[in-house]
């Protein structure tokens, strides 16, 4: 099954809300395509430790996380380095950062 598709810019208002709502507050960190722009989540979790998750989509179709910086938490270098060579692949993609100190997104999203 297929899910209907947002424009990018909403779907990344929809989340910054969504997150502020549960007292995880979010920002852009870089602005992409407002249509098509493909998004990176950084999640800022306890003692600046962090995470990437990168969008997939799940054998059915639908949008799913994986993360990308690996299983285990990493530094500020780490994130930005992978960010920085995802922006280099594709300069329409977003960046938002999550405060989420358990490492876990603070929207509704599944996780492979």
């Amino acid at each position: 099954m297929e899910e209907s598709r947002l424009k990018t810019g909403i779907w990344v208002k929809a989340m910054l809300r969504q997150a502020g709502q549960t007292g995880n507050p979010g920002m852009v960190l870089h602005r992409g395509d407002e249509d098509a722009g493909s998004v990176l989540i950084v999640l800022l979790g306890r003692d600046r430790r962090m995470c990437v998750l990168a969008p997939t989509r799940t054998p059915d179709g639908r949008r799913a996380w994986f993360r990308a910086t690996g299983e285990t938490a990493v530094d500020q270098d780490s994130v930005d380095a992978y960010v920085a060579r995802q922006r280099e692949r594709d300069p329409d993609i977003w960046v938002l950062e999550f405060d989420a100190p358990d490492l876990k997104p603070p929207f509704e999203a599944r996780l492979i």
